[in-house]
Order: structure tokens, then C-alpha cells, then sequence
């Protein structure tokens, strides 16, 4: 992760001064998150995902870019929700995973649980027949 602090974006024609910038390089995206200050002097933080695309030629590179503007009245209650959502994708994850290799040692997959029809008596009001 790559951090800096910049002073000003004045120069590149911006209005907003840029006061910490951190970076994460992440495969073909890369995230900017830079905390700024309006021209009001209010502190907000900007993510922004910048996305590698190739073009139809080898030759066309561009980059999409997706920005979520954060205000400072909102960090703690963006950070707590941002937390109680990657614990329950955490939790998740590590309780698919266990019903996963749970399911491998009982050679039970879901194509196996299958009953065919014929299985059934019509006058047994559902239950299977013996």
C-alpha cells in the first residue's frame, strides 16, 4: 500500500486540496483513497477505483473510474457498517466453506439428493411408498 500527503491539488487545476492519499494495488484495479478538503474546509475522503480495460486492439488502453464521495459527518457510521458487512461475508464464507468439505466427506452432492417420482403413491397422500 502505497501512502502520501500532498499539499495542494491547486495546480493540476483542482479545487479540492488533496491532505493524505493511500493507494492499493490490487490486480487490474487499483483504489485511491485520499482524504480532502473542500474549498468550504470540510474534510471528506474519496475512494476511487480505477479499472485496467483493454480495448478491442491490443494497442487501446483505458481506464474506468468509479468514485464514492464520503463526508465527514458520515465516517463513523459508514466505517461501523462497513465492518458488520465484511464480518458477515467473513462468517460466511468460512460456514460455506465448512458445509462444503463437510459435504465431501459424506460423498453427499446435491445431485444425489434427487427422488424420482415413481417413488411416490398417489393414494398416500404424499409419503413415499414402502
Amino acid at each position: 500500500m502505497k501512502e502520501s500527503k500532498k499539499d495542494s491539488n491547486a495546480g493540476n487545476g483542482g479545487d479540492k486540496e488533496i491532505l493524505y492519499s493511500k493507494t492499493i494495488k490490487a490486480g487490474k484495479r487499483i483504489y485511491y483513497l485520499d482524504v480532502k478538503k473542500s474549498s468550504k474546509d470540510d474534510l471528506f475522503i474519496a475512494i476511487t477505483e480505477s479499472k485496467r480495460v483493454q480495448g478491442k486492439g491490443n494497442s487501446d488502453v483505458s481506464f474506468e473510474k468509479h468514485k464514492i464521495f464520503l463526508y465527514k459527518e458520515d465516517f463513523d457510521r459508514f466505517a461501523n457498517v462497513l465492518k458488520q458487512v465484511m464480518d458477515y461475508a467473513d462468517e460466511y464464507q468460512s460456514n460455506h466453506a465448512k458445509a462444503s468439505k463437510s459435504a465431501d466427506k459424506s460423498g453427499i452432492t446435491d445431485d444425489s439428493l434427487s427422488i424420482a417420482i415413481d417413488d411416490f403413491d398417489p393414494d398416500s397422500e404424499g409419503k413415499p411408498s414402502d
